[in-house]
């Protein structure tokens, strides 16, 4: 009887571990993805980052919230071909481009939307 309890009792351990092993894989495989996601979602919002022919789409989704599309695609564009980058969203985050949000207009206001 208590061969057979020991036996059980090392299949169960067995079945941990393995369990303990499967579920390490399966949440290191998620980070992976997760930062892969991270820096396809950073890619273009430090100065610099972008090539000039990348600048329609960030600027397309940086827009998309906006009732004024036109002159917001208008400046997000030409901020965009000077300071080769695009802040992260539809609004704010300009701290990650520092080009971006320092360029005002006469007035003093912000030239990029």
């Amino acid at each position: 009887m208590a061969r057979i309890m020991s036996i059980l009792m090392l299949l169960m351990l067995v079945f941990l571990a393995e369990n303990q092993a499967s579920s390490i894989e399966v949440a290191a495989s998620h980070e992976v993805q997760n930062q892969g996601n991270l820096l396809q979602a950073m890619y273009g919002t430090t100065q610099g980052s972008l090539r000039p022919q990348e600048c329609g789409g960030k600027c397309t989704y940086r827009c998309s919230a906006t009732a004024y599309k036109k002159p917001c695609m208008f400046f997000c564009q030409k901020c965009c071909a000077k300071c080769l980058c695009v802040p992260a969203g539809t609004y704010g985050n300009k701290q990650s481009c520092p080009c971006y949000n320092n360029w005002k207009t006469k007035r003093g206001g912000p030239k990029c939307p």
